[in-house]
């Protein structure tokens, strides 16, 4: 496997001092965020260290070209939004960009983009497989044919009454996985998986590495805590972030040998990058810098 980290983290870094500070740590890969220009949406949105909009040849082969000297590969081109929201102006400003960051990806000779399906908060999971129907064959197909693989985050994008009441993203378990692979069977739409989100969701995260191997194109390094007691008095029907919060990997509670074992197992020799949110190390650039070569130096036991 190959150990990099989500760019997101480096907000105001520019995207050469993001790979000069990839291999000063020791990384191998980085995963780009590329964002349209403007507001955020939320935390960690509206990163873009590449401007995939205004793309030309010569940035293409700069960029390759820096990379290559640093020894440092972009794993994917990052965006996350919600391409079936109920804001229909959102939802197709976030899909065009979604076009420009596959033929971007295509481009640049990644032929990776990770980000989510998106969801319709308000509406049930059936109705969402419809919209799915409706958004996602077009943008799979089209991804297809410029030969890059999409890697669907297994985030429910549900934290607070902001993504009330369904969350903002519908690729949450195995059971809707099944339904959307068997309405899109496209070798190239797959998963970016990342174990965190099972974890507060009380889901086995281990097993659907196994059954899922094939869709497996890209991993997240993110840990997530449980508080027991915050548990107790609120239960799960509360907004996730009242009794959970985002962690370094190793500060929370994935079993990460037991996860990279599983993905040993199954053969993957891919990019695993870590996702860092934790709040506790957000307090400064320093604070930032300390958590990449602390969450680095935890996960080499597992991964070289």
């Amino acid at each position: 496997m190959k150990l990099g980290f989500v760019s997101a983290i480096l907000a105001n870094y520019s995207f050469e001092k993001l790979i000069d500070t990839a291999s000063e740590l020791g990384y191998k890969c980085v995963e780009v965020a590329c964002w349209p220009k403007g507001k955020s949406e939320r935390r960690y949105a509206g990163v873009s260290h590449i401007d995939v909009e205004n793309i030309t040849d010569k940035e293409v082969n700069y960029i390759n070209n820096y990379c290559k000297e640093r020894n440092i590969e972009i794993s994917s081109l990052a965006f996350y939004p919600n391409t079936i929201g109920n804001d229909m102006e959102m939802r197709n400003r976030n899909v065009s960009h979604l076009y420009k960051v596959i033929d971007a990806s295509a481009k640049l000779g990644i032929n990776m983009v990770t980000t989510f399906i998106g969801r319709d908060q308000f509406k049930t999971v059936e109705e969402n497989i419809e919209l799915f129907k409706e958004v996602w064959i077009d943008i799979i197909n089209y991804a297809e044919e410029k030969n890059v693989k999409i890697a669907i985050e297994n985030c429910p994008m549900l934290f607070d009454k902001g993504q009330w009441p369904g969350g903002q993203n519908l690729f949450t378990s195995p059971k809707i996985w099944r339904e959307l692979f068997e309405i899109a069977p496209n070798k190239n739409f797959g998963i970016n998986m990342d174990p965190s989100h099972f974890v507060w969701q009380k889901m086995d995260y281990i097993s659907p590495i196994y059954e899922f191997k094939d869709r497996i194109f890209h991993v997240h390094f993110k840990d997530i805590k449980l508080y027991p007691d915050r548990l107790k008095e609120v239960g799960t029907m509360a907004y996730p972030l009242d009794y959970m919060s985002p962690k370094l990997p190793g500060l929370g509670d994935v079993d990460w040998a037991a996860y990279v074992s599983a993905l040993n197992d199954i053969g993957y020799r891919g990019y695993a990058c870590i996702e860092i949110e934790d709040r506790a190390f957000e307090d400064s650039e320093d604070r930032v810098l300390d958590s990449l070569k602390l969450s680095k130096k935890y996960l080499e036991q597992f991964v070289i």
